[in-house]
C-alpha cells in the first residue's frame, strides 16, 4: 500500500478513520444480526458522530442507543428519534428527558431499582407525562441490573406498569469482554440471551407486558447462535473495532477502522526508543489488552500506509509523548534510519471509545486517498 499524499499535510496527532473498513464493519454486524431475525439497535457512543450513525441506519439499523443525554440531544437534532438511553436514569435528569420527549423524541429510559422507578413514576404524574422505561437485567454480575429471578423485578415491573410506563427489559453482557475463545463467547452470548428472556417471561407470567427484550455487546452480537425471545440486539464498538476486540477473537487487527496518525519526533537509541507526538492525551490511558494473552501497551504500531508492524507497540506514554519500542525490548542499530524524524506512523487503539474521545473530529480517509473531516462531539 502507498501512503495517501493527503496525510502528509496533516498536523499530528489526528484520529484517522478508514472509510472502507468502517463500512465493512457496519455491513458485517448488520448481516450477522439480521441472520438472527431481530433488529439491530446500534450504540452510537463509540463514534459520537452523525455521519457514522447515518451509515449504520442506512445499512438497516433500527433506532440508536446512547450513553449520555448529550448524545440524545445531538442525534435527535440530526433526525434520530428512536433512542434508548442505556444508563440508569436519575431524578435530576428527568426534566431534560421530558423536554426531549415533548419535542417528539421517543427516548426510552432504564431503571434497576424500585427507588429509580418510583422517581420516574412520580415525575410522570407531576408533569402529566407517560415515560417509556425498561428494567435493566443483571445477567453476569458485572455492572448494574436486577437479577432475572429476583422478587423485586416483579415489584418494579408492576410499579411501572400501573403508571403506563413499562416498555420491557434490557441487558448488556459486559462479561463477554473477559471471555477467551470461540466456545466461551458462544456460551456467554447464550447466557445473556437466556437470562434476559427469563426476566421477560417472569414479567409476562405475572400479567405484565414486556414488548421489548433488548440485549447486546459487540462480542455477544457476533457470537450469538440464537435470538429466540429477543426483539433487538445492541452493539457499538464494532463500527471501529479495536485491539481488545481483536484480542478476544471478535475481529482481526486489519478490521480496525480507527487509528491515531502520529509523527516521529526523536529517538533514544541506547534504549531502543522511538519518540512520537501521540501520548496518552491522544491515545488515552486505556490498557484494555493488559489482561489479555498479548499486551499491546498503549497501542499497536502501523506504518503510515496502515500496514501492521507486529514487533512494535507504544510501550509507554506521557501526556504528549509516546514511546515506541520493539516488543522484545531490542534496540536496533538502525533505529533512526528505520524511523526518521518527521516520518508518520499509525497507532491502533486498545479501546476505540476511549481513544476517539480524545478528539473533536475524525480525518476520514477514503479509497482514493482523499481526506475529509467528520465532526465528533463529547460531553454529557
Amino acid at each position: 500500500m502507498t501512503p495517501s499524499p493527503a496525510l502528509a499535510t496533516l498536523e499530528t496527532p489526528v484520529a484517522l478513520l478508514d472509510l472502507q473498513q468502517l463500512e465493512r464493519n457496519i455491513h458485517h454486524m448488520q448481516t450477522a444480526v439480521g441472520a438472527l431475525g431481530v433488529r439491530l439497535r446500534p450504540h452510537v457512543k463509540t463514534a459520537k458522530c452523525v455521519p457514522v450513525a447515518a451509515r449504520q441506519r442506512e445499512a438497516g439499523g433500527h433506532g440508536i442507543t446512547v450513553s449520555t443525554l448529550k448524545e440524545a440531544d445531538e442525534f435527535f437534532a440530526a433526525g434520530f428519534d428512536d433512542i434508548l438511553y442505556a444508563v440508569g436514569i436519575v431524578p435530576n435528569k428527568l426534566n431534560h428527558v421530558l423536554d426531549l420527549r415533548r419535542r417528539g423524541c421517543g427516548l426510552k429510559l432504564i431503571v434497576d431499582s424500585h427507588a429509580a422507578a418510583q422517581a420516574v413514576v412520580d415525575a410522570g404524574r407531576a408533569q402529566d407525562h407517560r415515560f417509556d422505561v425498561l428494567v435493566e437485567i443483571d445477567v453476569d454480575g458485572q455492572r448494574a441490573g436486577v437479577l432475572p429471578d429476583a422478587p423485586e423485578l416483579i415489584d418494579i415491573g408492576r410499579l411501572l406498569h400501573e403508571a403506563g410506563a413499562l416498555a420491557g427489559v434490557m441487558t448488556h453482557g459486559g462479561g463477554s469482554y473477559a471471555m477467551r475463545g470461540h466456545d466461551a463467547l458462544v456460551a456467554f452470548a447464550e447466557q445473556e440471551r437466556s437470562r434476559c428472556v427469563q426476566a421477560a417471561d417472569r414479567l409476562r407470567a405475572a400479567g405484565l407486558p414486556c414488548p421489548i427484550v433488548s440485549v447486546g455487546s459487540t462480542p455477544t452480537a457476533l457470537f450469538a447462535r440464537s435470538a429466540a425471545g429477543l426483539t433487538e440486539i445492541r452493539a457499538g464498538v464494532y463500527v471501529f473495532n479495536d485491539l481488545v476486540m481483536a484480542g478476544l477473537g471478535v475481529c482481526r487487527n486489519d478490521d480496525i477502522a480507527l487509528s491515531v496518525l502520529t509523527t516521529v519526533i526523536g529517538h533514544q537509541p541506547a534504549k531502543g526508543w522511538v519518540l512520537v507526538d501521540a501520548g496518552w492525551m491522544a491515545l488515552s490511558r486505556d490498557r484494555g489488552t493488559q489482561g489479555q494473552p498479548v499486551d499491546q501497551g498503549y497501542g499497536l504500531v502501523c506504518a503510515e500506509d496502515g500496514r501492521v508492524m507486529d514487533d512494535w507497540t507504544v510501550s509507554a506514554a506521557n501526556q504528549e509523548h509516546g514511546i515506541v519500542t520493539r516488543r522484545d525490548g531490542a534496540a536496533p542499530a538502525d533505529l533512526a534510519q528505520q524511523f526518521p524524524v518527521g516520518s508518520r506512523l499509525r497507532v491502533l487503539p486498545n479501546h476505540a471509545c476511549a481513544t476517539a474521545a480524545q478528539f473533536g473530529q475524525y480525518h476520514v480517509l477514503d479509497s482514493h486517498g482523499a481526506v475529509s473531516i467528520w465532526p465528533r462531539f463529547s460531553g454529557w
